[in-house]
């Protein structure tokens, strides 16, 4: 057990001077830092605590009870920073602590103890605070949960934006950053309904290494918040828009038009933002227009003319030596999995399958 101790607190600390190491720093590269921090100090106190040589650093018992409160709420402020979507009154954040603040001020009579008698209440089972004893866990572990599906909802929500703004979604869904959200909200119920501290902390190394290592690669996503209305009946009537239905028509078919004419679409990296700059126009609006007139988001749309390219390429005796992979990747997709997934999602086959059956049919007529 406490090589796994051990084993943790060594990946925290790499994680840790890789962060500090980093150059550049994003805002969500600065919070992570803090909060590896937090986790770091948080793995050295229950190490402290399973080993019973807590009593060697009395200074640190009860200046560690609150610690495990830092976490979801770090979380939170990683997604938000990292999706874009902090509230409009930043100052307001602060009151995320607040729970925090209050319990140091709880344990305030405990922590200002000499020595002897902090370690003499440690040694009874916290004898005097048997009423916090008897709530930290539960009450830490929802407030955890709390944050967790908070986060959740926020990666929800940036999962349909990214949708609304970009035609290629490798870089940008934020997919690992998922998992991790579910996977501490598991820890947080180990923590109540488990009891089991080989397993919890088994848990929280894990979960320390992934959001290390994915979040040292993160890069920033540059998106401008949601473009359409969450209300589906917004959707369809867009009140408040600017757009007329005669100007919406016109920048259907420019839309329509430039999509045919320039193949922009075989660009990996295309943005809505890059389209209404070719187009002249707000992304807003071409956002509305894509969503009322094609019934899809921007990364469906762009997606479309991929397929469609592919399948006309591949039905060229001339291309038909190539691989298919090749052959997506000259159409604007940008991995394998993205294709394979869109393609099958589209067509209903698989790009393997389609290109069989296709070859079938041209030997059949060609007889």
């Amino acid at each position: 057990m406490e090589m796994i101790f051990v084993a943790g607190i060594g990946i925290a600390v790499l994680i840790e001077f890789l962060l500090l190491s980093k150059k550049n720093k994003s805002a969500a590269d600065q919070i992570l830092t803090v909060w590896m921090f937090l986790i770091l100090l948080h793995l050295f106190t229950f190490f402290l605590y399973f080993t019973e040589k807590v009593v060697d650093f009395p200074f640190m018992l009860g200046i560690e009870q609150p610690l495990p409160l830092f976490h979801g709420v770090f979380l939170y402020f990683y997604v938000s920073v990292l999706t874009n979507q902090l509230p409009e009154n930043r100052k307001l954040m602060v009151l995320h602590f607040l729970p925090i603040v209050l319990t140091y001020a709880y344990l305030a009579s405990f922590i200002l103890l000499p020595v002897d008698q902090k370690i003499q209440i440690y040694r009874n089972h916290g004898a005097g605070y048997e009423w916090f004893v008897m709530v930290k866990g539960p009450a830490m572990s929802a407030y955890g949960l709390f944050y967790v599906i908070w986060s959740a909802l926020l990666l929800r929500n940036h999962e349909v934006n990214i949708r609304d703004q970009f035609s290629d979604l490798a870089k940008v869904d934020l997919h690992w950053l998922r998992i991790l959200t579910y996977g501490l909200g598991v820890i947080w119920l180990l923590v109540v309904f488990f009891k089991n501290d080989l397993l919890t902390f088994t848990g929280v190394v894990v979960f320390v290494f992934l959001i290390g290592f994915f979040g040292i690669r993160q890069g920033e996503i540059f998106t401008h918040g949601p473009l359409l209305p969450e209300n589906p009946e917004e959707k369809k009537k867009y009140p408040k828009s600017g757009l007329t239905e005669d100007a919406s028509t016109k920048l259907h078919q420019a839309l329509i038009q430039l999509m045919s004419a320039s193949g922009l679409y075989k660009n990996a990296e295309l943005s809505i933002d890059d389209l209404a700059a070719k187009l002249g126009v707000h992304p807003n609006y071409l956002s509305q227009v894509i969503n009322q007139r094609e019934n899809k988001n921007f990364y469906d749309f762009v997606n479309t003319y991929r397929v469609a390219e592919f399948k006309r390429l591949i039905s060229m005796p001339r291309n038909q030596h190539l691989t298919l992979l090749s052959v997506a990747f000259d159409c604007g997709f940008n991995s394998k999995s993205s294709f394979n997934r869109y393609f099958k999602k589209a067509t209903g086959q698989t790009p393997s399958e389609y290109f069989t059956s296709l070859t079938k049919d041209q030997s059949a007529s060609s007889l």
